[in-house]
């Protein structure tokens, strides 16, 4: 993906060869030549011949140990590096092995090479950098992951041994970089050069039939064409190109735009965001309005060795005024691959982040307070290799990475990612609510033509409809939730129920349908409201000779107080009656401050006073006139109310 071309400025060490090693002496020669002039592979190949000779030649573990880290294989260079801290143990050599056993996912190991790194410089800066990893590497232990029911999958028919990365979708086509169709070997790596390519696709559909070189514009041979930015109009191309070998080409990694100007692309030119021809500039792409432009440079005034930038598109057309995206997203280590989404959520590669060995996929986005954090995107998208170059073709449900993981066909692979997340099992409650009156022999009655009503648990009314000639009314509930039911009817006091669904329904994971009905009944009985007719509220006990509102009484008062917040038409008067064993004046006192105790109750709770009338009448109305039992004076000793006036 060529990272493998950047160069790490961080730490890096001047290699002198001037030992003379009687006849290895041009070999020494040959392989310091291709170390200086950034040949790793070829250093590699040259210096491990005299380590099979030899293999505790320091300088040949040195070459190839940096060989293979600067060309971002570090993986491979750990038993390279080991050598170096057996013979000659510095703070460079430690910390390249740890950074090596890092990327293995070695982290114990890891840990401990940091740890003795710090043992060998005083320089404040390459301490904190040194806690910085110890710190990330425990930090890893607890990542989550960001999209859990994200699956990620290598796109084999697509992919192929050489390298394969850093997709992006423009106008139903798919354009990625690739070392296919290679007249050449990159001497850094020791793969193939790698061109653009192009082919027709939809979403993560993509024709691997019909892949052919960028016709755009014609690939260069002999360097690498990198990653590929595509403006949201499709008019404009940005891309990275590099990596020449030829003395008369720029040294560097550069961006090289070309602009669609009539019936075709121009001829790609050195973009002046680059600002010099010495810096490393790649992995570039536009934001969502095409406004900016985000790439990763190494220029002057960063963080660490590779950081993001924003440039922002001037009137002219170009873009400028670049500036470092600041350290929450850049580190010490390396940021690349940015990608903006629709949403403002911020996603890069970077191997400075805490994550799992060498490049991993990042999103920056604002927590509760604002401000900006940075979580890696877990397991299922990040491994101990390099996962990088993400980009979207459904926000954020589906879209591509690259990642050069195990398992993969090839070198860097195309993988592609859905969102598996199993659809949630439906379970619809079907409330049959049934409208009903009791009869005097005790038998129900439905009531036709009710008016009923469904209330959800914020106060909305979620349905309401007539019953039918057999009083049923249906709902359709959710599950696990409360209602209010209301029923009402002309010459029908009206009721209000409270009704639950919670603990009535199946566990949605049990189920194996994807829709599930279940029909529940129940059923709200009305009495009907008849003017001055008495009716006697149960269980309204007093204490001997007292008013006072007992606990078992005010559990019944509020019943009635439920009535008249149902009923708010209605006017009523509370009656007290007594029994016939004291005098007829005593009575009379008494039930009056009964009744007037327990008006002052409902209006406690909330009933205006002038829809209340409070009415003693002793004993001058016995049910039972000649009481002899205690449970025929208890009859006679009651509480009631009556209807006096329903106000239209």
């Amino acid at each position: 993906m060529h990272l493998k071309s950047m160069k790490y400025n961080f730490l890096s060490i001047s290699l002198l060869f001037t030992l003379l090693l009687g006849g290895c002496k041009s070999l020494l020669e040959k392989g310091n030549d291709q170390f200086l002039s950034g040949q790793y592979q070829y250093a590699i190949n040259t210096f491990g011949g005299i380590l099979e000779q030899d293999f505790t030649d320091f300088r040949a573990n040195q070459v190839v140990a940096e060989s293979y880290r600067l060309s971002n294989r570090i993986e491979k260079s750990e038993p390279y590096y080991r050598q170096l801290v057996e013979q000659e143990p510095s703070f460079n050599h430690y910390f390249f092995l740890a950074q090596s056993l890092k990327a293995q996912q070695k982290n114990e190991e890891a840990k401990q090479a940091f740890e003795s790194a710090k043992q060998y410089t005083a320089d404040e800066a390459l301490l904190a950098r040194t806690q910085r990893e110890i710190e990330s590497i425990k930090l890893a232990e607890g990542i989550e992951d960001y999209w859990p029911n994200h699956v990620l999958v290598n796109y084999q028919e697509l992919n192929t041994p050489g390298p394969d990365y850093s997709p992006v979708v423009s106008e139903n086509f798919l354009y990625f970089t690739a070392g296919r169709q290679a007249s050449g070997i990159y001497p850094a790596t020791g793969t193939p050069y790698t061109k653009l390519f192009r082919t027709r696709a939809e979403g993560l559909r993509v024709d691997v039939g019909s892949i052919q070189a960028l016709p755009e514009f014609r690939n260069e041979e002999g360097l690498n064409q990198g990653a590929i930015a595509i403006s949201p109009d499709g008019n404009t191309i940005i891309y990275s190109r590099g990596n020449s070998t030829s003395p008369k080409d720029l040294p560097e990694n550069a961006l090289f735009v070309s602009y669609f100007r009539g019936s075709g692309f121009t001829q790609p030119i050195w973009m002046p965001v680059n600002e010099d021809e010495f810096w490393w500039n790649s992995t570039p792409a536009f934001s969502p309005d095409g406004s900016e432009l985000y790439f990763a440079s190494n220029r002057p005034g960063g963080y660490g060795g590779i950081d993001l930038y924003k440039a922002t598109k001037l009137a002219n057309g170009d873009f400028g005024n670049a500036v470092n995206l600041g350290p929450t997203i850049n580190t010490p280590g390396n940021e690349l691959f940015p990608r903006l989404a629709p949403d403002g959520k911020f996603f890069f590669s970077s191997d400075g982040h805490p994550g799992y060995g060498k490049l991993d996929l990042f999103v920056a986005e604002k927590d509760e307070n604002g401000s900006q954090v940075i979580k890696n995107l877990g397991e299922n998208f990040n491994t101990k290799d390099d996962d990088f170059g993400i980009f979207f073709t459904e926000y954020p449900k589906a879209g591509f990475i690259s990642s050069n993981r195990e398992g993969g066909v090839g070198d860097d692979d195309i993988y592609f990612f859905e969102d598996k997340t199993p659809k949630p099992k439906i379970v619809n409650v079907l409330l049959n609510v049934f409208a009903k009156e009791t009869k005097g022999d005790g038998s129900d009655s439905p009531i036709p033509q009710t008016r009923i009503v469904l209330y959800g648990s914020d106060n909305k009314q979620q349905g309401g409809d007539f019953s039918n000639a057999n009083g049923r009314v249906r709902f359709t509930m959710a599950p696990e939730s409360d209602y209010t039911i209301i029923a009402s009817k002309s010459g029908y006091f009206s009721k209000s129920i409270p009704y639950t669904t919670k603990g009535k329904t199946p566990d949605p994971t049990t189920l194996i349908q994807d829709v599930t009905n279940v029909t529940l009944d129940t059923t709200i009985y009305l009495d009907q409201l008849i003017l001055e007719k008495s009716i006697v509220l149960e269980n309204i006990y007093y204490d001997l000779d007292k008013a006072d509102i007992r606990p078992d009484a005010a559990i019944e008062l509020d019943k009635l107080v439920k009535i008249l917040a149902d009923n708010p038409s209605i006017r009523i008067e509370l009656s007290s009656h007594t029994d016939a064993r004291s005098s007829d004046a005593y009575n009379l006192d008494l039930s009056q401050r009964r009744a007037q105790s327990a008006v002052d109750y409902i209006v406690s709770k909330g009933i205006a006073a002038d829809r209340l009338v409070a009415k003693g009448y002793g004993e001058s109305q016995l049910i039972i006139k000649d009481a002899q039992t205690e449970e025929e004076h208890q009859v006679n000793r009651r509480t009631e109310f009556k209807v006096i006036e329903i106000k239209e």
